[in-house]
């Protein structure tokens, strides 16, 4: 709602400090709190119950986009649609966190039993910040993270003019195309956290940067829409897959007393990898002649390189019974 008081060139400190700075911290406390807090109720489908929560913040742009628009296109003054975009923020968010509760002592899902064996283990031990960041295994993840956002971001970036330069279609098709794929971000985030429940975190790792490898040598010979089309969807289910997962991937190694600041501060990793990501495409793309084979060759090699990430990526403490709801050193 402050943004909308900008009102020239002259007051773009005032955007900056509020659509940038408060809007940034408010965007990452909202991200994160609802995760933290599903983690707690869902011991047993966290990867699922994160995987839902992220993917609704995946598809807000979807709905806030065309409103926006719609707004801007009934006005000659840009910033005057951050009004009434914040005023349907505020109500949005005070009615959805009035709900949000953590589980009373004791809380335990009827019939779950955490498991000792098997894949989608959780480690015996909650971790405070402080100590999170003192184990290999925060930096290890936080790396992963950050070669599947770097990956994913990378055909993001450039998929309209991707698509036109590889299999030669109009601005408006690959609008569309970008439009579509847009969906696939989003349904990622729920498949792979979901699949991640069964198959194990690390192995739902190696799937989502196998599969972004394959896809990105492919990539730059897909002259067939149909095809090209295809590669991308998966990219982009992968690169969704990783923010889904994630969260689930900090609540099982570090406890979830804690897992909001544990995993917040992962985000980091969004950052690096959404600046490395387009910088390296854009940079190769350039330097080859203005061919995407180059670019996304380099991309497949990374993610094939940082294979090696996920089997090193071992729980800090012994997997086991979960920790205790109030925090400490578990069972």
């Amino acid at each position: 709602m402050l943004a909308s008081l900008t009102s020239s060139g002259d007051d773009l400190w005032l955007l900056v400090l509020t659509y940038g700075v408060l809007g940034g911290i408010g965007l990452g406390a909202a991200y994160i709190t609802p995760i933290a807090m599903l983690a707690k109720w869902f011991p047993d489908r966290r990867g699922l119950i994160t995987g839902i929560a992220v993917a609704g913040f995946g598809f807000g742009a979807v709905i806030v986009a065309p409103v926006a628009k719609r707004l801007l296109n009934g006005t000659d003054d840009p910033t005057s649609v951050f009004f009434p975009l914040g005023v349907a923020y505020l109500i949005a968010v005070l009615l959805g966190a009035s709900f949000f509760r953590n589980p009373p002592a004791g809380y335990q899902v009827p019939g779950f039993t955490p498991k000792t064996a098997g894949r989608a283990l959780a480690g015996t031990r909650v971790y405070t910040l402080r100590e999170a960041l003192r184990t290999r295994q925060w930096y290890l993840l936080t790396g992963i993270l950050a070669v599947n956002v770097a990956c994913g971001i990378a055909l993001i970036s450039q998929a309209s003019d991707a698509t036109q330069v590889i299999t030669g279609a109009s601005a408006a098709t690959a609008a569309t195309l970008v439009g579509v794929l847009g969906l696939f971000n989003g349904a990622g985030r729920v498949v792979w956290a979901w699949l991640s429940d069964r198959t194990g975190r690390m192995p739902a790792f190696l799937g989502m940067l196998l599969l972004q490898a394959i896809c990105f040598f492919i990539l730059p010979h897909a002259a067939s829409l149909a095809l090209f089309a295809v590669l991308a969807a998966l990219v982009y289910l992968a690169y969704g897959g990783g923010f889904g997962t994630m969260p689930a991937t900090a609540a099982d190694y570090f406890g979830t007393p804690n897992g909001g600041a544990i995993y917040g501060a992962m985000i980091v990793a969004w950052s690096i990898g959404g600046v490395v990501g387009p910088l390296v495409t854009s940079l190769l793309y350039e330097a080859s002649g203005k061919s995407y084979t180059l670019p996304f060759t380099v991309i497949a090699v990374v993610a094939l390189i940082a294979l090696i990430l996920p089997p090193i990526t071992r729980m800090p403490s012994e997997p086991g019974a979960s920790p205790a709801p109030g925090g400490g050193t578990g069972h």
